[in-house]
């Protein structure tokens, strides 16, 4: 039985780029569940957008004799010939030099080459399923006609970032219909357009799961600098700020808190004490948003204070806080790109995403939504273009060993 064949859109593949991570395990497979794990598929055709000296995308083809690189993107889904030949498509728009727009958004490329699969797509009469990493692009519009036009073609689509499917601590999801009332998350990084899809994704599969599934959101409010520790302590979500328990329980989660105190380990900072760890490239950073049904979200960064993504939620009748750890393994394995993978893998061979493309269309207008209310003075935008309404899988996708 001939293996499935795969194609890989890249913008550059060099090491601890995202192409690294995923396509390096698609070549020679990765360790998951106590077992060495090899991909029921080959990576075949590869297009690289760009080549720095520390590309490792023509080592690759020379260890992998199977792997061809194209000039092209149509060349490469169409394995040198003139019709689609490849039975998926990893789309990697991810590192490499593109510019910033006015507003600090990286202008990667990932609609323009999903135009060019798309093009081989109709030129060919047919589609394949269609992995997007992240967010589906930095512009609001391009990300809707990417969905749509899946739709219209009738090819499967899954997009996302690798917080949600990865580990947790501890190992737990939201209660099937929670009746959800308050969110908070920490998270490392340092902007809102590169690492807050992350946060999101994280957020967001959570959530959903929520009583009466997803709603869609009606505001953002996204701020910077001193405005973020006014919001700290303002101590409750009516005056600025968030549920305190939550935020707590966010620091209390996290396993990479720096101590403000020297000598100490893990003390619970107060709230004057956390600005002076957020140091300069570092900036805080704080999105607070309201869903249509209600639910509240907070979420900050505070890259210098933790280092770690951790998530806090209040359910109605329940008197503590559910809390848990987004695990991400250290920076040298990645390990925390194995249950994407596996996910990608799957939908591969399937055609069935394991979460909708709404998640992720949600997150990606989230995430332009806070850049806009950033770059439009701080304020409150309302969001009614986010009236996004799905239902999340009831089954866990988060790797659960």
């Amino acid at each position: 039985m001939t293996r499935p064949q795969i194609a890989a859109v890249v913008t550059e593949y060099r090491r601890y780029s995202h192409a690294q991570h995923i396509l390096d395990r698609f070549l020679g497979g990765y360790g998951f569940n106590g077992r060495h794990h090899q991909p029921a598929m080959d990576l075949v055709a590869l297009y690289t957008d760009q080549v720095p000296d520390s590309d490792v995308s023509r080592l690759r083809a020379k260890e992998f004799p199977h792997l061809k690189i194209y000039p092209t993107i149509a060349e490469t889904l169409q394995c040198g010939g003139e019709r689609l030949a490849v039975d998926g498509v990893v789309l990697i728009g991810e590192h490499g030099k593109y510019p910033f727009n006015e507003k600090r958004q990286h202008l990667y490329p990932r609609y323009e080459f999903f135009q060019e699969i798309v093009s081989v797509f109709r030129d060919s009469g047919r589609g394949v399923p269609v992995f997007n990493d992240k967010h589906l692009s930095w512009n609001w519009e391009w990300a809707v006609d990417m969905v749509q036009t899946a739709r219209d073609l009738e090819f499967p689509l899954m997009a996302g970032s690798s917080v949600p499917v990865n580990r947790r601590i501890p190992a737990i999801d939201m209660p099937w219909e929670a009746p959800l009332e308050e969110v908070v998350c920490l998270a490392a990084g340092g902007d809102m357009d590169g690492y807050g899809i992350h946060a999101l994704e994280g957020i967001q599969s959570l959530v959903e799961r929520r009583q009466g599934g997803e709603t869609g959101v009606v505001e953002m409010h996204a701020f910077t600098d001193d405005a973020v520790w006014d919001a700290v302590e303002a101590g409750s979500w009516e005056a600025g700020g968030c549920d305190p328990a939550l935020l707590t329980a966010c620091l209390c989660r996290s396993q990479a808190m720096t101590p403000y105190r020297e000598g100490f380990n893990h003390l619970l900072p107060p709230g004057d004490a956390m600005p002076p760890l957020v140091k300069p490239p570092n900036r805080p950073i704080c999105a607070r948003y309201r869903h249509r049904d209600g639910v509240r979200v907070t979420m900050m960064f505070l890259e210098g204070l933790v280092h770690d993504f951790t998530f806090a939620a209040r359910i109605r009748g329940q008197r503590e806080p559910l809390s848990l750890k987004f695990h991400l393994p250290p920076r040298e394995v990645c390990n925390f790109f194995s249950p994407l993978n596996f996910h990608i893998e799957q939908f591969l061979l399937n055609g069935t995403p394991p979460f909708p493309i709404e998640r992720n269309l949600l997150t990606t207008g989230l995430t332009a939504a806070g850049v806009e209310s950033i770059w439009q003075d701080q304020r409150p935008l309302a969001t009614p273009h986010l009236d996004i309404r799905y239902q999340g899988p009831r089954e866990s996708t988060f790797w659960q060993t």
